[in-house]
């Protein structure tokens, strides 16, 4: 039970008045003793006055997020609907200069009611090597899928991607899955990264299943002149290949939305996704940087860079926090 600032001063001159003991009296008003040394010390520091009621304290923590932070977490959500609450963490340290970790985005858009469940099933896939690559261009991952356009039957993606940095070489769009097919998507991933230079002297090495395409002689003598090893999954363990499988798996996620009635279409949507893919999603795997960020090395500045973001936004939020509980104590 609340009391007014007449209630507690009528109680203090009752005790005060009282003969039969602080304590007594107390126990006769069901009040309690701390209480009243509360408020009875109030009075005599401050008189009448102090005895009028204190607003609650607000409770808060030193990193609680201001609220205009909240909204711009609400704001940029609704700007990027592709975006998952961890990418949309990154991508505000990366453009605002502010820092806001992964799980308080997430409570922030749940309590919005921006938070759906996904309408696909991960795949479930060996991330890494036992022994992982440790630099780009050392390890190629190669593989086909297929997608259908209206009207023209199934086209056949060919895909090669760098082990290490996950970064999307090189793709086709070919009508069949051959040796030759292999052959021009390798020659467009050398292109790209420049491999058959002179002063490159490791050439990397080429991992694929074990496709007819790729246990060609026609290959491997292309392999050969190239100066390229060639690596094949174990049969029936496709998790070898896990990185390319999840990236085929996450593209088609997107591109089985809608219908394609021409090659050209489909190709396009492709080139579009590998776009995203390569340059503006972040990669849970790669420390929250995008695929281009490691081939190109600019990951290292970037996540140096979001520990600076990092330990300044704290350092402010506690200032700020020291500033309102200043505020709170010259206003009581």
């Amino acid at each position: 039970m609340r009391h007014g600032q007449s209630e507690k001063m009528e109680i203090i001159r009752m005790v005060e008045d009282s003969r039969i003991g602080v304590k007594r009296t107390l126990e006769e008003l069901g009040i309690n003793r701390s209480t009243f040394y509360n408020w009875y010390s109030r009075y005599k520091e401050g008189g009448y006055d102090s005895l009028a009621s204190r607003p609650p304290r607000r409770h808060q923590f030193w990193n609680q997020i201001p609220p205009d932070v909240k909204q711009k977490v609400v704001d940029t959500a609704l700007d990027h609907l592709d975006k998952s609450p961890r990418q949309l963490a990154w991508y505000l340290t990366d453009t605002q200069g502010y820092y806001i970790s992964e799980s308080s985005v997430y409570r922030i858009l749940k309590s919005n009611d921006l938070i759906t469940s996904p309408a696909y099933t991960v795949l479930s896939a060996k991330d890494k090597f036992d022994q992982p690559t440790t630099r780009i261009n050392q390890l190629w991952q190669t593989d086909f899928t297929y997608l259908k356009v209206i009207h023209w039957g199934w086209y056949y993606l060919s895909t090669v991607m760098d082990d290490y940095s996950r970064y999307i070489l090189a793709l086709r769009l070919c009508k069949g899955m051959s040796a030759d097919d292999v052959r021009r998507t390798v020659d467009m991933a050398i292109a790209e990264s420049g491999v058959d230079h002179v002063y490159i002297r490791h050439r990397p090495r080429l991992l694929s299943d074990n496709g007819p395409c790729y246990i060609s002689s026609e290959l491997r003598q292309y392999l050969d002149e190239k100066g390229f090893t060639h690596t094949r999954s174990r049969p029936y363990h496709p998790m070898t290949q896990g990185k390319i499988e999840r990236y085929h798996r996450s593209m088609k996620n997107v591109l089985l939305l809608d219908n394609y009635y021409s090659p050209d279409d489909l190709k396009a949507q492709i080139e579009a996704f590998v776009e995203y893919y390569n340059f503006q999603r972040y990669h849970e795997s790669l420390n929250n940087v995008t695929p281009a960020d490691v081939y190109t090395g600019r990951d290292a500045t970037i996540l140096e860079e979001r520990k600076r973001i990092k330990n300044r936004t704290m350092r402010l939020r506690k200032q700020e926090y020291q500033k309102s509980i200043a505020k709170e104590k010259t206003v009581a």
